[in-house]
Protein backbone atom coordinates (compact mmCIF):
# COMPACT_ATOMS: atom_id res chain seq x y z
CA UNK A 1 0.00 0.00 0.00
CA UNK A 2 1.76 3.66 -0.59
CA UNK A 3 2.58 5.90 2.25
CA UNK A 4 1.29 9.12 1.27
CA UNK A 5 4.22 11.65 2.21
CA UNK A 6 2.21 14.89 1.74
CA UNK A 7 0.89 14.86 5.35
CA UNK A 8 3.73 13.17 6.91
CA UNK A 9 5.60 15.89 5.43
CA UNK A 10 3.27 18.29 6.76
CA UNK A 11 3.38 17.26 10.02
CA UNK A 12 7.27 17.19 10.22
CA UNK A 13 7.34 20.18 9.03
CA UNK A 14 5.36 21.29 11.92
CA UNK A 15 7.15 19.32 14.78
CA UNK A 16 10.57 20.82 12.96
CA UNK A 17 9.47 24.27 12.35
CA UNK A 18 8.17 25.12 16.00
CA UNK A 19 10.92 25.06 17.56
CA UNK A 20 13.21 25.86 15.00
CA UNK A 21 11.49 29.30 14.21
CA UNK A 22 12.28 29.96 17.81
CA UNK A 23 15.94 29.94 17.76
CA UNK A 24 16.45 30.66 14.50
CA UNK A 25 18.67 33.49 13.24
CA UNK A 26 17.81 33.26 9.84
CA UNK A 27 14.60 32.32 7.72
CA UNK A 28 13.56 32.02 4.06
CA UNK A 29 10.30 30.47 2.42
CA UNK A 30 9.36 30.84 -1.20
CA UNK A 31 6.90 29.25 -3.47
CA UNK A 32 6.44 29.19 -7.42
CA UNK A 33 6.24 27.32 -10.16
CA UNK A 34 8.56 25.03 -12.31
CA UNK A 35 8.10 24.52 -15.76
CA UNK A 36 8.92 20.40 -15.88
CA UNK A 37 9.51 18.68 -19.58
CA UNK A 38 10.29 14.82 -18.96
CA UNK A 39 11.86 12.21 -20.86
CA UNK A 40 12.90 8.44 -20.28
CA UNK A 41 10.84 5.59 -19.68
CA UNK A 42 9.37 3.95 -17.09
CA UNK A 43 8.40 0.47 -16.97
CA UNK A 44 6.42 -2.26 -14.25
CA UNK A 45 7.60 -5.72 -13.93
CA UNK A 46 9.03 -5.69 -17.56
CA UNK A 47 10.06 -8.60 -19.24
CA UNK A 48 12.49 -6.90 -21.31
CA UNK A 49 12.95 -3.26 -22.96
CA UNK A 50 10.41 -3.77 -25.48
CA UNK A 51 8.14 -3.18 -22.20
CA UNK A 52 9.30 0.19 -21.27
CA UNK A 53 7.26 3.39 -22.19
CA UNK A 54 8.90 5.99 -23.07
CA UNK A 55 7.44 9.09 -22.01
CA UNK A 56 7.98 11.00 -25.16
CA UNK A 57 6.91 8.93 -27.99
CA UNK A 58 4.62 5.98 -26.40
CA UNK A 59 3.12 8.10 -23.36
CA UNK A 60 3.28 11.62 -25.31
CA UNK A 61 3.45 14.01 -22.16
CA UNK A 62 3.90 17.40 -22.69
CA UNK A 63 5.81 19.46 -20.09
CA UNK A 64 3.69 20.49 -17.01
CA UNK A 65 4.00 23.67 -14.86
CA UNK A 66 3.47 22.29 -11.05
CA UNK A 67 4.34 24.50 -8.00
CA UNK A 68 6.82 24.04 -5.72
CA UNK A 69 7.58 25.41 -2.29
CA UNK A 70 10.68 25.64 0.16
CA UNK A 71 11.36 26.38 3.44
CA UNK A 72 15.47 27.15 4.92
CA UNK A 73 16.10 27.96 8.42
CA UNK A 74 19.29 28.71 9.54
CA UNK A 75 20.09 28.00 12.99
CA UNK A 76 22.39 29.24 15.92
CA UNK A 77 25.79 27.51 16.86
CA UNK A 78 26.36 24.27 17.16
CA UNK A 79 22.91 23.64 15.81
CA UNK A 80 22.33 21.94 12.35
CA UNK A 81 20.70 24.65 10.19
CA UNK A 82 17.55 22.74 8.47
CA UNK A 83 15.56 23.06 4.82
CA UNK A 84 12.52 21.64 3.69
CA UNK A 85 11.33 21.32 0.17
CA UNK A 86 8.02 19.91 -1.62
CA UNK A 87 7.96 19.54 -5.16
CA UNK A 88 4.80 17.93 -6.80
CA UNK A 89 5.37 16.27 -10.01
CA UNK A 90 2.59 14.40 -12.51
CA UNK A 91 2.46 13.40 -15.67
CA UNK A 92 -0.67 12.13 -17.72
CA UNK A 93 -1.71 11.63 -21.53
CA UNK A 94 -3.13 9.02 -24.45
CA UNK A 95 -0.31 7.68 -26.29
CA UNK A 96 0.28 4.38 -28.11
CA UNK A 97 2.53 1.74 -28.93
CA UNK A 98 3.27 -0.26 -32.46
CA UNK A 99 4.18 -3.23 -30.25
CA UNK A 100 2.18 -5.25 -27.09
CA UNK A 101 3.59 -4.36 -24.45
CA UNK A 102 3.34 -5.65 -20.41
CA UNK A 103 2.88 -3.79 -17.64
CA UNK A 104 2.72 -4.99 -14.02
CA UNK A 105 0.13 -8.43 -15.12
CA UNK A 106 -1.54 -7.22 -18.17
CA UNK A 107 -0.63 -7.31 -21.72
CA UNK A 108 -1.00 -4.20 -23.53
CA UNK A 109 -1.91 -4.59 -27.39
CA UNK A 110 -0.10 -3.07 -29.80
CA UNK A 111 -1.69 -0.45 -31.87
CA UNK A 112 -4.21 0.37 -29.12
CA UNK A 113 -4.26 4.06 -27.63
CA UNK A 114 -3.67 4.22 -24.09
CA UNK A 115 -4.05 6.42 -21.07
CA UNK A 116 -1.38 6.39 -18.73
CA UNK A 117 -0.17 9.05 -15.54
CA UNK A 118 3.15 9.01 -14.03
CA UNK A 119 3.42 10.74 -10.47
CA UNK A 120 6.92 11.24 -9.11
CA UNK A 121 6.43 13.68 -5.99
CA UNK A 122 8.76 13.94 -3.84
CA UNK A 123 9.80 16.24 -0.04
CA UNK A 124 12.87 16.72 0.93
CA UNK A 125 14.39 17.51 4.79
CA UNK A 126 18.30 18.78 4.63
CA UNK A 127 20.16 18.93 7.69
CA UNK A 128 23.21 21.27 7.04
CA UNK A 129 26.19 23.45 8.27
CA UNK A 130 27.60 26.14 6.24
CA UNK A 131 31.72 25.66 6.14
CA UNK A 132 33.09 27.61 9.14
CA UNK A 133 34.13 31.26 8.27
CA UNK A 134 34.05 31.35 5.52
CA UNK A 135 31.04 33.69 5.03
CA UNK A 136 32.63 35.90 7.72
CA UNK A 137 36.32 35.70 5.52
CA UNK A 138 34.66 36.37 2.45
CA UNK A 139 33.03 39.76 3.56
CA UNK A 140 29.71 37.97 3.27
CA UNK A 141 29.82 37.75 -0.13
CA UNK A 142 30.52 33.38 -0.27
CA UNK A 143 28.50 30.83 1.68
CA UNK A 144 28.57 26.70 0.92
CA UNK A 145 26.63 24.38 3.02
CA UNK A 146 27.01 20.78 3.17
CA UNK A 147 24.66 17.91 4.66
CA UNK A 148 22.87 15.54 4.36
CA UNK A 149 19.01 15.22 2.65
CA UNK A 150 16.28 12.85 3.16
CA UNK A 151 13.87 12.57 0.08
CA UNK A 152 10.40 11.13 0.39
CA UNK A 153 9.43 9.62 -3.24
CA UNK A 154 6.05 8.97 -3.86
CA UNK A 155 5.50 6.76 -6.92
CA UNK A 156 2.19 6.18 -9.05
CA UNK A 157 2.20 4.56 -12.55
CA UNK A 158 -1.36 3.82 -14.16
CA UNK A 159 -1.84 2.71 -17.93
CA UNK A 160 -5.49 1.85 -19.21
CA UNK A 161 -6.74 0.81 -22.60
CA UNK A 162 -10.49 2.51 -22.37
CA UNK A 163 -10.84 0.04 -25.67
CA UNK A 164 -9.93 -3.40 -24.88
CA UNK A 165 -10.93 -2.94 -20.68
CA UNK A 166 -7.41 -3.52 -20.18
CA UNK A 167 -5.81 -1.44 -16.66
CA UNK A 168 -2.94 -1.93 -14.69
CA UNK A 169 -1.20 0.44 -11.41
CA UNK A 170 1.29 0.79 -8.76
CA UNK A 171 2.11 2.71 -6.58
CA UNK A 172 5.07 2.84 -3.57
CA UNK A 173 6.95 5.11 -1.49
CA UNK A 174 10.39 5.13 -1.02
CA UNK A 175 13.41 7.02 1.09
CA UNK A 176 16.17 8.18 -1.00
CA UNK A 177 19.07 9.17 1.25
CA UNK A 178 21.23 11.70 -0.14
CA UNK A 179 23.98 14.26 0.13
CA UNK A 180 23.19 18.03 0.12
CA UNK A 181 25.66 20.56 -1.04
CA UNK A 182 25.16 24.35 -1.89
CA UNK A 183 26.72 27.84 -2.61
CA UNK A 184 25.70 31.32 -2.18
CA UNK A 185 27.14 33.90 -3.95
CA UNK A 186 26.35 37.74 -2.77
CA UNK A 187 27.97 40.77 -4.28
CA UNK A 188 25.50 42.81 -3.51
CA UNK A 189 23.40 42.69 -0.93
CA UNK A 190 19.92 42.92 -3.13
CA UNK A 191 21.24 40.44 -5.47
CA UNK A 192 22.49 36.41 -5.10
CA UNK A 193 23.51 33.38 -7.49
CA UNK A 194 22.70 30.11 -5.54
CA UNK A 195 22.93 26.67 -6.44
CA UNK A 196 22.05 23.76 -4.77
CA UNK A 197 23.00 20.28 -5.43
CA UNK A 198 21.14 16.92 -4.16
CA UNK A 199 22.62 13.66 -5.21
CA UNK A 200 23.06 9.92 -4.25
CA UNK A 201 24.06 6.63 -6.46
CA UNK A 202 24.19 3.25 -5.19
CA UNK A 203 23.67 -0.27 -6.49
CA UNK A 204 22.82 0.88 -10.12
CA UNK A 205 20.50 3.42 -8.90
CA UNK A 206 21.19 6.99 -8.77
CA UNK A 207 19.36 10.40 -8.30
CA UNK A 208 20.25 13.77 -8.44
CA UNK A 209 19.23 16.93 -8.32
CA UNK A 210 20.32 20.27 -9.63
CA UNK A 211 19.23 24.26 -8.99
CA UNK A 212 20.90 26.84 -10.46
CA UNK A 213 19.04 30.23 -9.15
CA UNK A 214 19.21 34.15 -9.46
CA UNK A 215 17.73 36.15 -6.41
CA UNK A 216 17.03 39.69 -6.37
CA UNK A 217 15.49 41.37 -3.18
CA UNK A 218 12.66 43.88 -4.24
CA UNK A 219 11.74 45.33 -0.80
CA UNK A 220 11.97 44.25 2.86
CA UNK A 221 12.07 41.06 3.22
CA UNK A 222 10.37 40.36 -0.36
CA UNK A 223 12.42 38.75 -3.16
CA UNK A 224 11.64 37.52 -6.46
CA UNK A 225 14.04 34.57 -8.14
CA UNK A 226 13.90 32.55 -11.25
CA UNK A 227 16.47 30.02 -12.26
CA UNK A 228 16.80 26.17 -13.77
CA UNK A 229 15.94 22.89 -12.19
CA UNK A 230 17.46 19.16 -13.50
CA UNK A 231 16.67 15.70 -12.01
CA UNK A 232 17.79 12.48 -12.99
CA UNK A 233 16.32 9.31 -11.39
CA UNK A 234 17.52 6.09 -12.25
CA UNK A 235 15.81 3.07 -10.15
CA UNK A 236 14.68 -0.46 -10.12
CA UNK A 237 13.19 -1.04 -7.23
CA UNK A 238 9.93 -3.14 -5.99
CA UNK A 239 8.70 -4.17 -9.65
CA UNK A 240 9.45 -0.46 -11.40
CA UNK A 241 12.07 0.08 -13.42
CA UNK A 242 12.45 3.82 -14.63
CA UNK A 243 15.37 6.31 -16.27
CA UNK A 244 13.47 9.40 -15.87
CA UNK A 245 14.70 13.14 -16.63
CA UNK A 246 12.69 16.03 -15.61
CA UNK A 247 13.74 19.45 -16.51
CA UNK A 248 13.10 23.47 -16.81
CA UNK A 249 13.08 26.73 -15.83
CA UNK A 250 11.42 27.86 -12.81
CA UNK A 251 10.40 31.32 -11.03
CA UNK A 252 9.35 32.06 -7.39
CA UNK A 253 8.65 34.51 -4.91
CA UNK A 254 9.38 34.34 -1.48
CA UNK A 255 10.32 36.34 2.33
CA UNK A 256 13.89 36.17 3.85
CA UNK A 257 14.16 37.54 7.28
Amino acid sequence: MKTVYFPFALVLAGLVLAPALAGAVGIDIAAGGWAQSPEGYVSYKPLSALDNIDLETDARYDDENRLMARARIDMPAFIPNIYLMATPMEFEGNGQKDISFRFGNRTFNANVPFYSKVQLDHYDVALFYGIPLLSTASLNTLNIDIGINARFLDVEARVEQPTTGIYESTTESFVVPMVFAAVQITPVKAFAIEAEARGISYSGDKYYDFIGRVRVKVAGPLFIAGGYRYEDLEIDEKDIKAEVKVKGPFVETGLSF
